[in-house]
């Protein structure tokens, strides 16, 4: 199977989990969203576009800044979540890829993508931004990967064995993600000449989860979707019962997120 294939694999099994995705994934922090409105130039009546935009996650939050988005979304499951969680907005939810949706001749101050950037074919994602962007207008993307503070909670570095043991452990020589220190795609962007870069900046934040809502969220991981049953089982299992045994029955978990702000150019 070739990366692309992977890739649109991969992309696809969110679909599965659409009514999960919606409650367990985490919103995006309002800090990082008025830093995209402050750099884009972003107010009521903006023209963005969303590329797979999932459930809404992002969307809702700046459609009640009063903007004006197109959603990408080719997963029919996600996509009628979407609907309703957008219902009453100026929101248009589009069944379609970036890839092969046509623009027809619209223009918008922004593009983005929030945790989707990573599932477009990298040969055309940063020219069908620039394709579809008014002259000066913005892309904007940024992720929510998981950080482990110094002090954070030996939780997960306790679960690892687990992992392990069902025969998923770390890449050999993995970096440990810590907040503030993710890598960012500025070579990137920079590399095709068609942006430049405007702002780079991250933001983490932090959620306590009982082991049900835990469980929820590694649900809607690629690669949680597609293990055995008997390794699901084993892991949650194991996860049920290390947080059956803290007092107050909660791990701590830290996210990250770069966001990434870029000008079109000419």
């Amino acid at each position: 199977m070739s990366e692309s294939e992977d890739r649109l694999r991969l992309a696809a099994t969110f679909d599965t989990v659409a009514a999960t995705y919606q409650r367990a994934r985490p919103d995006y922090p309002a800090a990082l969203l008025d830093h995209l409105q402050h750099v884009a130039r972003l107010g009521p009546g903006s023209r963005l576009l969303e590329i797979g935009c999932a459930t809404g996650k992002a969307t809702l939050p700046l459609a009640r800044r009063g903007m004006r988005i197109t959603c990408l979304e080719p997963g029919r499951a996600l996509a009628a979540v979407a609907r309703r969680t957008l219902a009453g907005n100026d929101v248009e939810v589009v069944d379609a890829t970036f890839e092969d949706w046509e623009a027809g001749g619209r223009r918008f101050d922004l593009v983005f993508a929030a945790t989707a950037w990573h599932w477009i074919d990298p040969v055309v994602r940063y020219q069908r931004a620039f394709d579809v962007l008014e002259p000066r207008g913005h892309l904007a993307f940024w992720g929510a990967t998981h950080v482990i503070p110094y002090d954070g909670d030996s939780f997960f570095e306790e679960i690892q064995e687990v992992y392990d043991r069902i025969g998923e452990p770390l890449p050999e020589g993995a970096a440990v993600p810590r907040p503030q220190e993710l890598p960012d795609e500025r070579a990137e962007i920079e590399a095709g000449g068609l942006f430049e870069v405007v702002d780079i900046r991250q933001f983490d934040w932090e959620i306590a989860y009982d082991a049900d809502a835990y469980i929820a969220l590694l649900d809607t991981f690629s690669g949680h979707i597609e293990m055995a049953d008997w390794q699901r089982d084993l892991l949650y299992g194991e996860i049920r019962r290390r947080l059956g045994q803290r007092p107050d029955g909660l791990l701590r978990r830290h996210w990250g997120a770069v966001l990434h702000v870029a000008r079109r150019r000419g």
